[in-house]
């Protein structure tokens, strides 16, 4: 075997080694990234059950619901809705009406199950994401907005 070959040979066994490796990276950012979905996006593409990933949008007025530590309430684009069960505090921010975004995953129910609830941070705060799907839907409000 030439000098020529060999190197060629370690030339290609180093890219395959590098494109094994990119390939293991990127599956393991895919299974821990969260994406974020809005009720309207929901309907549009279901997610499978069990993933994880973002809901936001408005909280339902007159759709909060407390039963013990487990609150129920919806999640609306004003489009759509999903019903969201959370167990555990909420933010003292969080109220009927205002922008919220809650990490969990959906059951077989088709009801979000929210491991995490995060609310506006003053009255004119509004998560970007949210923002972002309340345009798209054509549901915007500015003065709800920053």
């Amino acid at each position: 075997m030439t000098r020529k070959r060999r190197r060629l040979y370690m030339v290609l066994a180093g890219m395959c080694v590098l494109g094994i490796a990119t390939a293991l990276v990127l599956t393991s950012f895919r299974d821990s990234l969260v994406f974020f979905y809005s009720p309207t996006d929901l309907a549009a593409k279901p997610v499978a059950a069990g993933r994880n990933f973002r809901i936001g949008g408005l909280v339902k007025d007159g759709s909060v619901v407390k039963d013990g530590v487990i609150y129920h309430f919806s999640v609306t684009d004003l489009k759509n809705e999903v019903p969201v069960t959370y167990k555990g505090m909420l933010p003292d921010l969080f109220r009927e009406g205002q922008g919220v975004v809650a990490e969990g995953h959906l059951n077989d129910s088709g009801t979000f199950v929210a491991s995490n609830v995060l609310a506006k941070h003053d009255e004119k705060y509004m998560p970007p994401e949210v923002a972002a799907a309340l345009k798209k839907s054509g549901e915007w409000r500015p003065e709800a907005s920053n």
